[in-house]
């Protein structure tokens, strides 16, 4: 089967490596033509930053046999298109992919945060559409060049909104490509929502605590204050998640999943820090924290921590030239 990365930045280009080395047929699609021109000659960069015994240690390799496009029109009809662009570009991106989208063709959501399902739900039937996430640390460190850190145990996680017999064929062949390639996927046959909701949790307590701190995942944890921060927007999501039909023992999440997040992709600004402090870019803050509230508020559920971290990240993004550099 053929598979189009639309998006092909930091994640991206990650799960398309795994997927690669799983040994799937990939198409990259991104507007970034020097990233794009780089895979294209020389292939790409792909490191590993595993946690070995307490220790960060580098796997580098070198994959080709990638295609790659900067412009949808140009690549064709292929049997599955993954959208890892931002959330808030979801819509549009479907709307640039129909090229590549036929009538068999299932659309794959990995993107962070909440309501992607509905975004693709706008222009593909429930029986070929696909949502999860990865729970693996990405960068992209220059053209041709990204990093993973995993996480111990599961790093994939996606699965049908509808079972279908288009949805099941992709799904199938995503577990076993990213498995072979070296991701701990699964293929989540009967509740999705709740593997997605697990996902938010991490990525609004880790991405945007560390985002207004501009601290390292480790060193948030490291700090009472931290940790309390980290924890208060934990406890306010999964009493939304619940609220909503998706039960999230609150407990369970700190003691288990935050505490593996901090063990074993501590040493990593995640995805918002490195949109806020890095490139100066928009961050995810709407789909993540600001959905949480949202919801809440639909729901008469407090969500203060989420409320003041959504209002902080919007103001620092929406005043990037103003802000003191010392």
């Amino acid at each position: 089967m053929k598979i189009a990365m639309y998006g092909s930045g930091a994640a991206g280009s990650v799960f398309a490596s795994y997927l690669r080395m799983g040994g799937a047929d990939m198409v990259l699609i991104d507007r970034y033509k020097e990233h794009m021109d780089k895979i294209a000659k020389d292939g790409m960069n792909f490191t590993i930053h595993h946690n070995v015994d307490g220790e960060f240690v580098d796997d580098v390799r070198q994959l080709t046999g990638f295609t790659t496009y900067t412009d949808a029109k140009d690549c064709g009809v292929v049997d599955i298109i993954i959208f890892m662009t931002k959330a808030t570009q979801l819509d549009q991106a479907v709307q640039d992919a129909q090229p590549c989208i036929g009538p068999n063709t299932v659309a794959v959501s990995l993107i962070n945060g909440l309501g992607n399902d509905d975004t693709l739900l706008k222009y593909l039937p429930k029986s070929r559409c696909v949502i999860g996430s990865g729970v693996l640390g990405t960068a992209l460190t220059g053209p041709g060049a990204c990093v993973s850190t995993p996480a111990a145990g599961v790093q994939m996680n996606f699965g049908g909104i509808e079972r279908s017999e288009l949805s099941d064929k992709a799904c199938e062949y995503m577990e076993q490509a990213f498995r072979n390639g070296g991701c701990d996927a699964y293929w989540r046959k009967d509740d999705i929502y709740y593997y997605v909701w697990k996902k938010v949790l991490v990525n609004s307590t880790v991405n945007t605590v560390c985002t207004v701190l501009r601290l390292k995942i480790n060193q948030v944890g490291a700090d009472k204050y931290g940790n309390m921060l980290f924890e208060e927007v934990a406890r306010e999501a999964a009493a939304v998640a619940t609220a909503r039909g998706t039960k999230i023992d609150a407990d369970d999440f700190i003691n288990h999943d935050l505490m593996d997040v901090i063990k074993n992709v501590g040493d990593y600004y995640p995805s918002m820090c490195q949109d806020a402090l890095m490139h100066k870019r928009q961050t995810e803050i709407s789909v993540l924290n600001g959905k949480i509230a949202e919801y809440g508020k639909e729901l008469g559920i407090p969500t203060p921590a989420n409320e003041i971290l959504t209002q902080i990240v919007s103001a620092i993004q929406n005043n990037y030239d103003l802000q003191y550099v010392g």
